[in-house]
Order: C-alpha cells, then structure tokens, then sequence
C-alpha cells in the first residue's frame, strides 16, 4: 500500500476525498466584478480578453465510502449553504494526485 492509499484510507471502511467546488455566476447574472476586471485589462493592453468571470473556488475534504457519496455530500452542501441556486452554477471536482495542492 503507497503512502498516498495509507492518507486516504480513514478508519470504518471511509475514504478521505478532497473535493473542488468551483461557483460562478449564471450566465445571465450580471457579474460588476468581472466587468471591472475586464475593463481594467484592457486598459492594460490586454485586448485579447473577452469575458472575466469572477466566483469562488472552495476546497473541502472529508469521508465518504466511495465517489458517489462524497459527490452527493458536496451536491447537498452547495445546494444548502455553498451557492445560490437563483443566481450561481457550481461545478464539483474530485481532486486526484494532490491536484492544486
């Protein structure tokens, strides 16, 4: 067993999963923050720029049996607490090999 297998595995049969769960405006959302961004770029010089979109990135770790459980537990968090279903999109990430460590 790699050093990584013996990090994950958690005690009960639970493994440790480390999740990305990316929120960003709806695409009809106006977005003021990103439209700054995307002025001031092209003040400076940055022409090729078309769109900035700003939101959050959250990186959460936690147990779960197995991939889909720790999917489910993430979608529930974003439903309840993490976005806003009227006006934000997410999208959620397993993190594998110490992605973005």
């Amino acid at each position: 067993m790699s050093n990584d297998d013996q990090h994950r595995q958690i005690a009960n049969g639970q493994d440790l999963y480390e999740l990305l769960i990316e929120v960003r405006h709806k695409d009809k959302i106006a977005d003021p923050e990103g439209s700054t961004i995307n002025k001031a770029l092209a003040a400076l010089g940055f022409d090729n720029v078309n769109k900035v979109s700003v939101g959050k990135a959250i990186r959460i770790k936690l147990t779960a049996a197995n991939d889909d459980d720790a999917l489910a537990q993430a979608e529930k968090m974003c439903q309840r607490l993490l976005s806003n279903p009227v006006l934000e999109d997410y999208k959620i990430t397993i993190l594998r090999d110490n992605a973005y460590a």
